[in-house]
C-alpha cells in the first residue's frame, strides 16, 4: 500500500499547505474562510469582482500585509505598499488561483462571466481549520457504557459474533475520542485561568465556562458511568471471547462470507479485532484517570488564582507596593531580628478594629474537634441540605467586599456623570452600608471601579487628617467621584 504522503500529494500540490504556513497566513485563512461562506451559498460561486471585493476587505483590516518572497510580482515587495486596494485584492487572488496553489478555481462560464469558487480539497481543510479555531463542546455519552453492555450480551454475540465486535471497537474509539475531547478542553480553560488578569476573568473561567462546559455535563457524566467495574467485567468478557474457540470460529466464516478472505487471513482478523478492541479499552482507565487530575489541578490554580487576585488587585496596592519599596530599600541584606530599631514608617490608617487579644497578637489556639463535630458526608443530599448550601452561598456573596458591590453602592448615589458626593453625606444608616464604604474605599484604584476617590488629607498636601463619624466608625474625609 503506498504512503500516506505519497497518496496525499498525487491529489494535491505541496502549495496548498504552504500558504498556511508562512507569516500572511492569518490573512489567507480569514481571506479562504470568508469566500468559502460566499461561495457555498451559490451553485455557480461568486464573480470575480465579488471576490475582490471580499479580499480587499480583508486585506483593508491588515495594513501590514505584504507579500513574501514566493508571492511576489512586479512591483517589488517595498512598492506593494503604494498599491490601490484593488490591485492587492487581484494580486492575492490570482496568487491563491495558481495551479501549484490551487485554493481558489478561476473559471470561465459560456456567458464569459469569471466566477471564484474553492477547490474542493481545499473546502475540506477550511472546514478542519474551523473546527480546530471553534472546538465544540466537549460531550460524553454512552458509548463506553454501550461497549461493556454489549460484550455482555452474550444473545447477540451468538447470532453475529463479528459484526457486534466491529460496532463494539466502533463504540470504543468513540468513546475515547470523546474523553480526549474532555481532555483538551480542560487544558484550555487552564491556558485562559493563568491568563486572566482580574477577579472577573477568573470567575468567568470557572462559573461560566468550566462548569457550563464540563462540570456539569461530561465530567459529571463520566462520574456517573462509574467505569472502572465496567471496565474490568468488559476485560473479563474478552479473555472469555478469545479463547472461545466455537465464537472465534463464527467470527471466522462470517468474514469469510463477506470479505472473500481464506480461512487463515479470517480467523487473524478476528483475533486482530479482538485485541485492538482489548488495548482500546485498557487506554480508556489511564486517560479518565488524567481528566480527574487534570480537574483537581484546575480547581486548585483557580482557588489559588482567585486568592493571589483578590491580593494584588486591591485598591490600596500602590500604597502596599510603595511601603515594601521603601523597607526593602532601607533595609537591604539585613533581617528584622537583627535591627535595634526599625526605621520610621508612615502611620498606618488603621480602622477602629476591636479584637479579643488586642493587636498585640492574632494567635488563636487549636481547637481540638471531636468526631461527632465532622460526620462523615453522605454521597446522598436531600433537598434542604440543597437549600441550605445555597443560603449560605448566597451570603457569602452578598457579603464579599467585591468590586461589583462598591460600583452598586455608588449607582444609588444621588447624582450623574462627574457628581462629587463628600464622605460626610454618604448615607451610612447600619452596618451593610458601612460594608459597603468600606468596599468602595479598597477597590477605588481599580480597574473596574466606576468611581474614584480623592482623599482631602492628599489633595491639601497637609499632615492633619479629618474625620467623618459613621456610627461607630471614624472614616478619614474624603471625595466620591462617578466617572
Amino acid at each position: 500500500m503506498p504512503s500516506l504522503a505519497t497518496e496525499l500529494f498525487r491529489e494535491i500540490r505541496p502549495g496548498l499547505f504552504r500558504v498556511l504556513a508562512g507569516s500572511n497566513a492569518a490573512v489567507y485563512v480569514d481571506v479562504l474562510d470568508i469566500l468559502e461562506r460566499e461561495a457555498s451559498e451559490r451553485h455557480l460561486g461568486i464573480t470575480r469582482e465579488e471576490a475582490m471585493t471580499i479580499v480587499g476587505e480583508v486585506i483593508a483590516r491588515h495594513p501590514l500585509f505584504t507579500p513574501e518572497d514566493p508571492e511576489l510580482e512586479r512591483p517589488a515587495t517595498d512598492q506593494f505598499s503604494a498599491l490601490p486596494l484593488r490591485e492587492k485584492a487581484r494580486r492575492v487572488l490570482d496568487y491563491l488561483a495558481k495551479p501549484e496553489i490551487g485554493w481558489v478555481l478561476d473559471e470561465q462560464l459560456h456567458n464569459w462571466d469569471r466566477v471564484i469558487r474553492l477547490d474542493a480539497h481545499g473546502v475540506i481543510l477550511i472546514d478542519a481549520i474551523r473546527k480546530i479555531a471553534r472546538p465544540d463542546a466537549a460531550v460524553f455519552t454512552d458509548k463506553l457504557q454501550g461497549v461493556c453492555v454489549a460484550l455482555t450480551s452474550y444473545a447477540e454475540f451468538a447470532n453475529a459474533p463479528f459484526v457486534h465486535l466491529e460496532n463494539c471497537l466502533t463504540l470504543a474509539r468513540g468513546g475515547l475520542t470523546e474523553l480526549r475531547g474532555i481532555e483538551k478542553t480542560l487544558l484550555r480553560l487552564m491556558e485562559r485561568q493563568r491568563q486572566a488578569a482580574t477577579l472577573g476573568d477568573i470567575y468567568g473561567v470557572v462559573f461560566d465556562q468550566y462548569t457550563e462546559q464540563v462540570g456539569r455535563t461530561c465530567y459529571a457524566e463520566l462520574v456517573r458511568a462509574q467505569l472502572p467495574t465496567r471496565l474490568d467485567e468488559a476485560h473479563a468478557r474478552i479473555r472469555v471471547l478469545q479463547s472461545d474457540v466455537d465464537l472465534l470460529h463464527k467470527m471466522q466464516h462470517e468474514v469469510m462470507r463477506r470479505d472473500g478472505l481464506d480461512s487463515a487471513m479470517a480467523m487473524s482478523r478476528a483475533r486482530m479485532r479482538l485485541d485492538e478492541l482489548a488495548r482500546t479499552i485498557e487506554l480508556v482507565q489511564p486517560l479518565a484517570d488524567e481528566i480527574d487530575r487534570r480537574t483537581a489541578e484546575f480547581a486548585r490554580r483557580s482557588l489559588a488564582r482567585s486568592r493571589y487576585l483578590q491580593e494584588v488587585v486591591g485598591a490600596r496596592r500602590s500604597q502596599i507596593k510603595d511601603m515594601f519599596e521603601r523597607i526593602n530599600g532601607a533595609l537591604a541584606g539585613c533581617r528584622l531580628a537583627e535591627l535595634n530599631q526599625l526605621i520610621s514608617l508612615p502611620r498606618l490608617s488603621l480602622p477602629d478594629g476591636r479584637l479579643l487579644a488586642g493587636r498585640d497578637s492574632l494567635y488563636e489556639p487549636p481547637r481540638r474537634r471531636s468526631l461527632e463535630e465532622n460526620p462523615p458526608i453522605d454521597d446522598d443530599v436531600s433537598e434542604a441540605q440543597r437549600d441550605l448550601a445555597k443560603a449560605q452561598l448566597r451570603a457569602v456573596a452578598r457579603e464579599s467586599l467585591t468590586v461589583a458591590r462598591a460600583n452598586r453602592f455608588v449607582e444609588k448615589l444621588a447624582g450623574g456623570k462627574g457628581a462629587r458626593i463628600a464622605s460626610a453625606d454618604l448615607p451610612v444608616e447600619n452596618k451593610d452600608d458601612v460594608a459597603d464604604v468600606i468596599a468602595v474605599l479598597l477597590h477605588a484604584d481599580s480597574s473596574d471601579a466606576r468611581y474614584r476617590v480623592e482623599v482631602s488629607r492628599i489633595n491639601g498636601e497637609t499632615a492633619i487628617s479629618d474625620y467623618d463619624r459613621k456610627l461607630d466608625c471614624s472614616l478619614e474625609r474624603f471625595c466620591l467621584i462617578k466617572k
